[in-house]
C-alpha cells in the first residue's frame, strides 16, 4: 500500500473530542504522511446537552455504564461524529469524492496503559457506511498492545508543524489533561503533564453550573492555597520518567480537598496546580525551550497563560502566534495520522509514548464497493 502511494498527497478531514468534550472538532488537512503541504477550515460541533451529559457520567463513574450501556453509547457518539463530518463537509461545500480518508478519534472513556487498555467510542464502520467515506479509527490500541502509553500521538504531527521555527521548541497542549511535545531536530519528546482543564472545568461545573472559568476570571478573583498544591504535586506521577500518561480522572480525587475552599480560591489552586504540573516537565527534557507554544482550550485562560510565562522565564505563546489553528490541532493531528497509517508509517515512538519500537497502527475501514 505505502509503495503505491508514494509521493502522493492526500486530502483528509481529521476529528476529535477530547476529554474536555467541548465538542467535536473536524478540520481538513492536506498531507503526504510527512509534510503539512496545506491546512483548511476547522469547525467544532457540540455534542446534545443529553449526549454529553451521559458521557460525563461514564467519565466520572464507570459503573453509569451498566445504566447506559457503552454499545448504546457508542451507537450514538458515532451517529455524532459522522453528522459532523457530513455538516462540515456541506457547509465548506467539500465534494465528498475528493476526500481521501477520514480519520476518527472518537472519544475516550477510559485510558489504563498499564492493563495494556484503551476505549476510545467510535464505530469505524459504521461510520464509513454513513460517510461514504474510508474512515481510519482506533488510534491508540496497537501502541498499547505492545506495551506502550498509547498518548499522546499528537507529537510527529507537532514535529512536521514545527519545520523552520526555532528550537528546542516546547508545544504545550492544555486540553482536559495536559500533554508536552519537545521538538530539537529529529529528538521529539512527549507525554502526558498532569491536570489541564479538567479539574477546574469540573469543579466550575460543579460550584457555578458553569461549562468552564471563561478567560480563568473565576481563578483571577481568588488565591491558591501553596499547601494543597504541594499536596497534589506530591503525587508520583511527577517524579516518574517519561513516557507515561494519564487518565482523565487520574487527579479527580484533589476536587475532595478544594471543596472547603471558596469558588475563587479553589479555581486559582486547581489553576496553579496545572502550572506547577507543567512546570515539572522540565525535569525530563534535555534542555530547556526557548519558547513554548500552547494550544488546547487553556490557552484562553488568561490565568493559566500568565502563571506559565512567570514560572517558566521565557516566552510563552498562543499557536496563533507562528500562524497555526489552536482549536484545531488535534483535529488536524488525526487526518495526518489517518494518511499515515495507510501508508503503513509510524504513529508513535520510543520517546514519545514508550513503544519498544517505531509503532503504527489504525484500523481502516473501506467503504462496501
Amino acid at each position: 500500500m505505502a509503495s503505491g502511494n508514494a509521493g502522493r498527497i492526500f486530502t483528509a478531514i481529521g476529528a476529535i473530542s477530547g476529554t474536555s468534550m467541548d465538542g467535536i472538532d473536524v478540520a481538513l488537512i492536506e498531507t503526504d504522511g510527512y509534510r503539512v503541504v496545506a491546512t483548511g477550515p476547522g469547525r467544532t460541533f457540540d455534542y446534545t446537552p443529553t449526549l454529553k451529559q451521559r458521557l460525563l457520567e461514564v467519565l466520572v463513574d464507570p459503573s453509569a455504564a451498566e445504566r447506559d450501556p457503552l454499545a448504546n453509547l457508542e451507537t450514538d457518539v458515532t451517529a455524532a461524529h459522522a453528522d459532523a463530518v457530513l455538516e462540515f463537509v456541506a457547509a465548506h461545500s467539500i465534494v465528498a469524492s475528493t476526500i481521501d480518508v477520514v480519520g476518527l478519534h472518537g472519544q475516550t472513556i477510559l485510558h489504563r496503559p498499564q492493563q495494556h487498555f484503551t476505549r476510545q467510542l467510535l464505530d469505524g464502520a459504521e461510520a464509513a457506511r454513513r460517510l461514504g467515506i474510508d474512515v481510519v479509527n482506533r488510534f491508540r490500541h496497537a501502541d498499547v498492545a505492545v506495551g506502550g502509553e498509547g498518548a499522546p500521538l499528537v507529537p510527529l504531527y507537532h514535529q512536521a508543524l514545527a519545520c523552520g521555527l526555532a528550537q528546542p521548541l516546547m508545544v504545550l497542549n492544555l486540553g482536559g489533561v495536559g500533554n508536552i511535545t519537545y521538538i530539537e531536530g529529529d529528538t521529539v519528546i512527549a507525554f502526558d503533564t498532569g491536570p489541564a482543564s479538567a479539574l477546574i472545568d469540573d469543579f466550575v461545573r460543579q460550584r457555578k453550573g458553569v461549562a468552564f472559568d471563561d478567560g480563568g476570571r473565576i481563578a483571577a478573583a481568588g488565591c491558591a492555597d501553596p499547601t494543597l498544591v504541594a499536596k497534589f504535586m506530591s503525587d508520583a506521577y511527577f517524579q516518574r520518567p517519561p513516557p507515561k500518561s494519564l487518565d482523565r480522572n487520574h487527579f479527580h480525587r484533589c476536587l475532595r480537598d478544594v471543596d472547603t475552599l471558596s469558588d475563587a480560591d479553589g479555581a486559582a489552586t486547581l489553576a496553579a496546580f496545572t502550572i506547577e504540573a507543567t512546570a515539572a516537565t522540565l525535569q525530563h527534557v534535555p534542555a530547556k525551550p526557548s519558547r513554548w507554544l500552547v494550544a488546547g482550550g487553556g490557552r484562553h485562560n488568561a490565568v493559566l497563560m500568565g502563571g506559565l510565562a512567570q514560572r517558566m522565564g521565557v516566552a510563552v505563546d498562543p499557536v496563533e502566534a507562528v500562524g497555526w489553528q489552536g482549536d484545531f490541532i488535534e483535529a488536524q493531528c488525526f487526518g495526518f495520522l489517518a494518511v499515515r497509517s495507510v501508508l503503513g508509517l509510524s504513529l508513535s515512538l520510543p520517546t514519545t509514548t514508550g513503544v519498544p519500537r517505531p509503532v503504527t497502527g489504525g484500523e481502516l475501514w473501506r467503504v462496501a464497493l
